[in-house]
């Protein structure tokens, strides 16, 4: 029955699936894996995704009606799974506070240059939130400072502040990290947390600034202008405040910073060039910013669920893997085409009917894997990684008694692929056993192949990751069975470009979903893996995370 696989796999099924053999049998383990993956299949996968993307559930806005159906579908598969409540008092779900913030879109953002003003018409020029969480907030001709990529990093010998009082400005800043060429700089071509708007939105803080502008181009967000209109504007959510923060964020088109620039005789090429360099320092642009943002403010619940498979070992069941997948979405928003819901069928009712599905089948596994698998939907990726967030500051298991965090978020609706994409690949130890199991479907595991757009640190594991625990995420793969070369690549540039954060990213039957389900498949099996071997998974030495976890 084993004649032809490799070693790896009669060691993988006798080491983890042994207890399936019997003397009357024999090497029945794989008979007893395949009759496990047959649980991971198109049908219900397609099931969960039709639901949670139709219009009835008003694309999953959090703390609208719409995630609660959600939430409450959700809860009542895991439980009829077989996963046990793991939320708060007995129950599938854990609450998290926030505060949803609805600016005035009337504001009027005016720049003051010499005996002139030249103002940017929101949302089509600019886009700004007051994350103060007050109704009111007012910003009176506050100095306009260029800080470049606005980055301290220590490990690189680079500081765009040179220590410039910054307090009570406005921070113009660039998007991504520096690229000089050099691939062991700034990670090369791959954006680094250093790059991430939300990094820039911190650093901001910590220098005091008043308010933060960042100049918005298709290549340094690796999205169109308007992804940061269906994110940003209309009803945007945080985290009750904890810390300190700018009075103004937002971000400003390319075009009119240009235009603004250009009023004040300067040219913003030369900006660029500046910026590229070590020995950049803030300037001063001469420039004065004002904007008035009049806000409605309340108080309102997120919701994570989260599904329960106790361990059978009386010690490894006190550690977890913990699965992660988001279930809202941008809810009703500005029409497109006469559509106003934002179904989020592939972002990211795809990624949770995935993970049910592995759930499901981990579930049925006999005996129970030993340490505990934590299968969790959480709130509010879309608004900042809120829900994930705040588990991580409030988990349910500590955080050095979680092995790893599975993230899925999205699937493969491509078909088959010789490639899987894995978000963290070449991080952890786990790399070795990624790759068996991806030899044993005749495919190969690759990393980011879209490094540029800094996708580690833009989705839920990253939560994780900042707290030590190794994490990954499963992305889809690019080389696509019987497509030509860089068809897989301009499918996923096109929902990027077309469907990305828009109405159009709607449930189609015409799907593909064979590749989801072997991707599915690979990971239920990693994942029984990692919750039946003794030692927990850890970052490779001189990872960037490494000393979180071992401080």
């Amino acid at each position: 029955m084993i004649k032809g696989r490799s070693m790896y796999f009669v060691i993988f099924l006798i080491g983890i699936l042994g207890p399936c053999m019997t003397s009357s049998t024999g090497f029945a383990v794989e008979d007893c894996l395949q009759a496990a993956l047959q649980e991971i299949d198109e049908k219900t996968v397609r099931a969960h995704v039709k639901f949670l993307a139709d219009d009835l559930l008003e694309g999953r806005g959090t703390g609208s009606r719409g995630e609660h159906l959600a939430v409450r579908y959700i809860a009542s598969q895991m439980e009829e799974i077989g996963l046990l409540p793991g939320g708060e008092d007995g129950s599938y779900f854990q609450k998290v506070p926030m505060v949803g913030t609805t600016p005035d879109p009337s504001m009027s953002l005016r720049f003051h240059i010499n005996d002139r003003v030249v103002s940017a018409i929101y949302s089509e020029e600019f886009i700004a939130i007051a994350p103060l969480q007050r109704e009111e907030m007012h910003l009176k001709e506050a100095e306009l400072v260029f800080v470049g990529f606005g980055i301290q990093a220590s490990e690189y010998e680079w500081d765009d502040y040179k220590g410039a009082d910054l307090h009570g400005k406005v921070l113009l800043f660039l998007n991504n990290d520096p690229d000089t060429g050099d691939p062991q700089f700034f990670g090369g071509k791959a954006r680094l947390y250093y790059g991430r708007w939300t990094y820039k939105y911190e650093m901001a803080a910590k220098m005091g600034a008043a308010g933060v502008l960042i100049i918005h181009t298709n290549p340094s967000a690796g999205y169109p202008w308007r992804v940061v209109q269906s994110s940003w504007s209309g009803e945007t959510f945080a985290l009750p405040l904890s810390e300190p923060a700018p009075e103004m964020q937002g971000w400003i088109t390319e075009e009119k910073i240009e235009e603004i620039l250009k009023a004040a005789d300067i040219d913003l090429s030369s900006l660029y060039d500046a910026a590229q360099k070590k020995d950049f320092r803030p300037r001063s642009l001469g420039i004065r910013v004002s904007l008035d943002i009049q806000s409605t403010i309340r108080s309102l619940e997120g919701i994570n669920v989260l599904g329960l498979l106790s361990g059978s070992d009386p010690r490894l069941k006190e550690e977890a893997v913990v699965f992660t997948a988001h279930h809202d979405h941008l809810g009703i928003g500005d029409p497109v085409d006469g559509d106003t819901i934002y179904n989020g069928a592939l972002d990211n009712a795809s990624g949770i009917a995935c993970m049910l599905s592995v759930a499901k089948a981990l579930a049925g596994w006999t005996p129970r894997p030993k340490r505990s698998i934590l299968f969790m939907t959480v709130t509010a990726e879309e608004s900042g990684l809120l829900g994930s967030d705040y588990y991580a500051k409030h988990p349910t298991f500590p955080a050095g008694k979680i092995a790893v965090n599975f993230n899925m978020d999205g699937t493969n609706l491509l078909g088959r692929t010789k490639d899987l994409v894995v978000l963290g690949f070449g991080k952890t130890d786990l790399d070795d056993p990624l790759q068996n199991l991806a030899a044993l479907q005749e495919r190969v595991v690759l990393p980011d192949q879209m490094p540029e757009k800094g996708s580690f640190y833009r989705s839920d594991h990253f939560s994780f990751a900042k707290t030590g625990i190794p994490s990954l995420s499963f992305e889809t793969g690019l080389d696509v069975i019987g497509k030509p070369e860089g068809w897989g690549k301009a499918q996923v540039d096109e929902y990027i470009e077309k469907h990305y954060h828009q109405p159009s990213d709607e449930y189609d039957p015409a799907w593909n979903l064979e590749g989801a389900i072997e991707d599915a498949r690979l990971i239920f099996q990693l994942a029984l893996q990692v919750a039946n071997q003794e030692a927990m998974p850890k970052w490779k030495p001189g990872d960037e995370f490494e000393k979180l976890r071992n401080p």
